[in-house]
């Protein structure tokens, strides 16, 4: 048994506490909703700590990761024009990913109708926070205190700083070396860091789907049932088949084997349903499994766990749809060109607010003329789709990591082609003593 455990992959360990987890939560809100015990001792509390340990633990490592590799990915850059290029080609791609995104949604959601007939019964008020202007998030992209930055975790911030940092570091000659050797070893050190914390990740795992499960009952989705089913397919086209044409055509790689190396960061993703929680571990997969160079990865990723929500997108897409199909409210081609536009640069005019998912949702109703009121609808399922968009998310961050990283010839094909490449990272990690590995 136990050689049987070592041999399961972490995907398999990630995929078997994910299970484990959903199957407990309904026994338990099958057979034990009423039981007090069951909910103060196990999902109020192993449960919910368990998982917030997790999550927490998860977060800790950002600020830190991103602001060390995106100082050693900067430093090691000999041309500063270079910067330029990389930042033009990625925001490109991710504003072209989100457009597109937007637009398979709607495209969808009139094929389907899933708000024809919908009971409005449970629609209630709902208000979202007004989102800044695109010149206050640029303005606000500065920091004054980036100690405060990073305490607040702002990642617009933190990537400013870090990016003017590390240009310092590489004009200051030979003291900008010593710094820049600095950073090298506390850069290794934190990946250590994300290496040892992936390999508990299957508890933390198991106790976030407990909770979750037990507290969503199957009614909640059998109600919104061909919104969830039409969002899912929409999500799953996207992540499966639009990445994998972008990353074929721009880059010459292999998707399969790209989708492959995504498991772990993809399993991640799905159970925290945080984008900026899963950067540590969509790191180490761009670094370590598809061969990207660090000083690529350092920038775009923590950048497109910031600005790149075709997730999101997506989900605006499908309920701008079927909200308006559930009011009986037509919506004419000027009015799905307006949801596109809007939702595209509203990724990165709402770029790391809070809650910004219902935030972009309420600034594109109100602009087609959609009652806000109808997000009440579906908030009911949100949680359990938002676990898929973030994994359709950080897909779209590897992908045009990729994507970039080949066009800047700073990608090593044959670590992509290997497929045991994370696999001895892995297990170098975790094995300081390679003689005895072959002891049970």
């Amino acid at each position: 048994m136990l050689t049987q455990s070592r041999k399961l992959s972490l995907t398999g360990r990630v995929i078997l506490g994910m299970v484990l987890g959903i199957f407990t939560g309904f026994i338990i809100r099958s057979l034990f909703s009423e039981a007090s015990w069951v909910h103060e001792y196990l999902v109020n509390g192993l449960f919910d700590v368990g998982g917030a340990i997790f999550i927490a633990s998860l977060k800790m490592l950002v600020v830190p990761l991103v602001f060390i590799s995106l100082v050693c990915g900067t430093s090691s850059l000999s041309d500063i024009s270079t910067l330029g290029r990389l930042g033009g080609k990625t925001i490109l791609f991710y504003l072209t990913t989100t457009a597109v995104a937007i637009t398979l949604a709607l495209t969808m959601g009139s094929l389907f109708q899933p708000g024809a007939g919908a009971d409005l019964s449970a629609a209630t008020s709902f208000s979202a926070s007004e989102a800044p202007s695109l010149g206050e998030v640029i303005i606000g992209m500065f920091p004054t205190n980036p100690i405060n930055s990073m305490a607040q975790g702002n990642t617009l911030q933190i990537i400013v700083f870090a990016i003017l940092f590390g240009i310092a570091i590489s004009a200051a000659g030979s003291a900008g070396e010593r710094i820049a050797a600095i950073f090298t070893d506390l850069n290794e050190v934190i990946m250590k860091l994300v290496a040892l914390l992936m390999h508990i990740a299957p508890f933390g795992v198991f106790f976030l789907m407990a909770k979750l499960f037990t507290n969503i009952g199957l009614d909640a989705i059998f109600n919104l049932l061909g919104y969830f089913l039409v969002l899912s397919a929409t999500l799953l086209i996207h992540g499966l088949v639009v990445y994998s044409l972008m990353l074929k055509v721009f880059s010459g790689l292999s998707p399969k084997i790209f989708l492959k190396k995504m498991e772990d960061a993809v399993m991640f993703a799905f159970s925290t349903a945080s984008s900026n929680a899963t950067i540590p571990i969509t790191m180490e997969t761009a670094t370590k499994r598809l061969g990207v160079s660090n000083r690529i990865a350092s920038f775009t990723i923590p950048l497109g766990a910031t600005i790149n929500m075709d997730g999101t997108a997506i989900m605006q897409g499908v309920a701008t749809a079927f909200i308006a199909q559930a009011f009986n409210i037509d919506l004419t081609m000027g009015d799905y060109m307006a949801v596109i536009v809007t939702a595209t640069l509203a990724s990165i005019g709402t770029a790391g607010v809070p809650g910004v998912g219902l935030i972009m949702l309420a600034m594109v109703l109100n602009q087609v003329g959609l009652p806000v009121e109808g997000i009440a609808i579906i908030m009911g399922v949100d949680r359990l789709l938002d676990m898929i968009r973030t994994a359709v998310n950080i897909t779209g961050d590897s992908c045009v990591t990729c994507i970039v990283a080949k066009s800047e010839n700073a990608m090593d094909i044959a670590c992509f082609n290997d497929p045991q490449a994370g696999a001895k990272v892995e297990q170098v990690h975790l094995n300081p003593h390679p003689k005895a590995s072959h002891i049970d």
